[in-house]
């Protein structure tokens, strides 16, 4: 393992990159979507680090910039090569495997979630690998080395190992229909005033550093804008709405949000036979509580390889298969 190689998970909203020896780790937020920066950042990281060899996954085809997923990889694989030079680019599919030229070009869409299930086959064994990220979180079963998923977000979704919720831009009213204030319930305005970073912010399960998205109204990251944000959920203001019932708002959404990873991590282990779940990505701490919930083995990837690779796992589990 070593600092010359890397592994890079270009997303819709955040690119990731990771050494292989787990020394560099990066986040960009680089939204594909608006006027995007990615052509340039690629090109500064392949300058000041002067890899030797990239591995690459993506989930960033399906930004709504494409008109279809091949669009979407095919862009995504011109900047790549442009900045690095192709020779030194390997790019891994949705089985979590290196691609040859003669492949159907569509298996590299989404195929981020393989590359870690590989690598947490190799060294974890059976389990389902969960992976709650700032937009989305992966529900992996991993059985005898390989993953048993289905290969296209669309089936993943079907299956219930997709469930499109995270910890930083989630629009709030995705998640909750009517809240529980002292006055009873309140339905909730379907509007995109507040994302879930608001409410773990709140809670104190990020902090303003890790709040790498932009604010649903552009406004700051402090408690008090996001506690704004909150009121706005149910149409009010900060005159209108108590401090105590916004944090209840905010408990209330990471008791959904875990009871529905919890739903779904019910199902993919009945399925499966599968009875430990390893857990990655910034929401941790709500595959812990699901887990819990489930009374079900909890192994954090953040305590067997640090919490910074936990947060970018996919990169850097393609950085280690280039050396596996």
């Amino acid at each position: 393992m070593n600092s010359k190689i890397i592994g890079l998970d270009i997303g819709g909203a955040n690119t990731k990159l990771a050494s292989s020896d787990g020394k560099i780790v990066e986040l960009h937020y680089l939204p594909l979507w608006k006027n995007t920066r990615l052509p340039e950042v690629l090109k500064e990281i392949a300058q000041r680090l002067q890899p030797e060899k990239v591995a690459v996954v993506m989930t960033g085809e399906l930004a709504d910039c494409f008109e279809d997923k091949e669009q979407g990889i095919l862009y995504i694989k011109a900047c790549v090569d442009s900045a690095f030079g192709p020779s030194k680019v390997s790019y891994i599919n949705n089985m979590g495997r290196f691609q040859h030229e003669t492949d159907d070009i569509r298996k590299l869409a989404a195929a981020n979630w393989a590359a870690s299930a590989r690598l947490v086959g190799k060294e974890l064994g059976d389990c389902i690998f969960v992976d709650v990220g700032s937009t989305t979180s992966d529900i992996i079963p991993i059985v005898s080395g390989g993953h048993k998923a289905g290969l296209t977000d669309f089936e993943r979704l079907c299956r219930s190992e997709l469930v499109y919720a995270g910890t930083l831009r989630t629009n709030l009213a995705a998640l909750l229909e009517k809240v529980k204030l002292e006055r009873g319930w309140c339905r909730t305005a379907s509007e995109l005033f507040a994302t879930t970073a608001d409410a773990y912010l709140l809670l104190g399960k990020i902090d303003e550093g890790m709040y790498t998205c932009e604010t649903a109204d552009g406004a700051g990251k402090s408690k008090t804008d996001a506690m704004r944000r909150l009121a706005r959920l149910v149409c009010a203001d900060l005159s209108e709405i108590q401090e105590e019932e916004i944090y209840e708002i905010a408990n209330q959404v990471k008791r959904k949000q875990v009871f529905t990873l919890a739903e779904a991590i019910s199902e993919v282990a009945e399925r499966n036979g599968l009875k430990r779940i390893a857990a990655a990505g910034l929401g941790e701490f709500l595959i812990k509580e699901a887990a819990e919930r489930l009374d079900m083995e909890f192994v954090s990837i953040s305590s067997h390889w640090g919490e910074e690779i936990s947060k970018v796992f996919p990169a850097y589990a393609a950085a280690r298969l280039i050396e596996m």
